[in-house]
């Protein structure tokens, strides 16, 4: 599979203080990828180095196999990109914002216009400034995705909006353009909405890749093992189990999580601790986030 996007030990700071340290990982052809982390892990500015917003301070990123900064506009024309704070350019109404931003590229799929009017119950006639903050966001997907863009980044789009909302907005903008193959990276703090859509994770904690997984390798070989302190007392011994990503400290129990086969898991607890009998269960991804993450403190940096 070729590599869409790709970032190779891509470090960033910001008044000396790092957002991303050393970030290596890459988006194949057609894959659809959840970027999540904690406020501050180094999403958004990795997604603003991808269009070539920001340079990196140091290492490389690719994008269609140029420098998004070198080669700005070949890179922009086969990118569509939603934002959070969904700013809208070009136009009083929607009927000119379509006009404008279809005059900056070579294509434009009036066919998905009219899918994307219809889905929401947009009018063109509709003036911007008097648009809701959902409406805000469904107009500027149909912008991000009317040229048929290679690459679609999705910036916590759909943060602020009700659930109900969020999930037509996220559905509309993945199955729409994964149906052509699109390649999808999008950051959300909502883990249901990575797990309902994306087929691949990249957790990001304190400007560093943490994980990087196929989603049904994380549901079916994840598992967090409850382990009382008083059977072990030094989290060192659990730190040495393999496959043991992150002992947590909660209350008199330590949080092991660990990745394997069910039978090994169970097999290597056993090996460490000594004896059978510990709790170790499948979780949600939203439980695994918090027991990667989770009792870390990270600087506020988008």
């Amino acid at each position: 599979m070729s590599s869409v996007l790709e970032y190779v030990g891509v470090s960033r700071s910001f008044k000396g203080v790092p957002a991303l340290r050393d970030v290596s990982f890459s988006v194949g052809e057609g894959e659809v990828v959840g970027l999540i982390g904690r406020n501050g892990a180094g999403k958004t500015t990795l997604i603003n180095i991808a269009i070539g917003l920001l340079y990196p301070g140091s290492g490389d990123v690719r994008v269609f196999g140029l420098s998004p900064t070198g080669n700005p506009v070949a890179v922009k024309a086969r990118i569509g990109y939603v934002s959070e704070e969904g700013h809208l350019r070009g136009g009083r109404t929607i009927r000119e914002l379509i006009a404008f931003h279809r005059g900056l590229f070579d294509v434009w799929d009036d066919k998905v216009e009219r899918e994307i009017l219809d889905r929401f119950g947009l009018s063109v006639n509709a003036r911007i400034s008097r648009l809701s903050k959902g409406q805000r966001r469904q107009v500027g997907l149909l912008c991000a995705v009317c040229h048929r863009p290679d690459l679609l980044l999705l910036d916590e789009p759909a943060s602020g909006l009700d659930p109900a909302a969020r999930r037509e907005f996220l559905e509309a903008a993945i199955l729409l353009l994964n149906r052509e193959g699109t390649t999808i990276l999008f950051s959300s703090h909502q883990m249901t909405d990575v797990e309902r859509l994306g087929g691949r994770i990249v957790l990001l904690d304190d400007g560093k890749v943490k994980l990087d997984r196929e989603l049904d390798r994380v549901r079916e070989e994840m598992f967090v093992a409850i382990v009382p302190r008083s059977s072990v007392p030094d989290a060192g011994t659990l730190e040495k189990i393999p496959g043991c990503l992150r002992v947590r400290s909660v209350r008199d129990e330590w949080h092991v999580v660990v990745e394997g086969a069910d039978e090994d898991v169970h097999q290597r607890l056993k090996s460490s601790i000594g004896h059978n009998g510990i709790p170790c269960v499948r979780m949600p991804l939203e439980e695994i986030f918090i027991e990667l993450v989770g009792g870390t403190r990270n600087k506020e940096i988008a």
